[in-house]
């Protein structure tokens, strides 16, 4: 099994920045792809960038050049700049585990952007 908690949610004005974390327990060499998600309210959650073992990454066309994911052996990090109002949702962590393909979820961290 595989624990997600994400922390680092807040209320930020336009233009601001907000680094979110998540902390990883449990087995956490099982664990290959990690990604950030998020659900603004009505809305499907999507995929807002992720990162594979080896580090290599890929970002939503919306947070390019604005977000910098990150990870070491027990944590994710999602570097939030030039924050916008559209930013405004519930941000999930997620990981995939390499030999199952189970994904696990944290429970979310709220990031409000007010313009």
């Amino acid at each position: 099994q595989v624990q997600l908690v994400e922390s680092g949610g807040g209320l930020v004005q336009a233009g601001g920045s907000l680094r979110l974390s998540c902390a990883v327990s449990g087995r956490i060499f099982s664990i290959g792809v990690m990604a950030w998600y998020r659900q603004a309210p009505g809305k499907q959650r999507e995929l807002v960038a992720g990162i594979t073992r080896s580090g290599r990454t890929n970002y939503a066309d919306s947070v390019k050049g604005r977000f910098t994911i990150s990870r070491d052996n027990a944590e994710m990090y999602l570097q939030m700049n030039t924050l916008k109002p559209e930013d405004t949702a519930v941000y999930y962590c997620n990981a995939v585990s390499l030999d199952s393909g189970t994904e696990y979820w944290g429970q979310g961290a709220q990031v409000t952007v007010s313009s």
